[in-house]
């Protein structure tokens, strides 16, 4: 079965996007993607949503 985990980051830097992916991979998850929040009036993204799958028996 396929299970996901989802991870919010609300401060967007390179820094802590590698924490987040680097924690979650040492610990079995495996990267299904990123998501970014902008806002209108900034470039830059004021949030992140990380997803992670992987396989867990039932």
């Amino acid at each position: 079965m396929l299970i996901y985990k989802v991870v919010e980051l609300t401060r967007v830097t390179d820094e802590s996007m590698e924490d987040a992916l680097n924690e979650w991979s040492a610990k079995g998850w495996q990267l299904d993607g990123i998501r970014f929040v902008v806002q209108e009036t900034s470039r830059r993204p004021v949030m992140a949503f990380i997803t992670f799958t992987r396989e867990e028996e039932r």
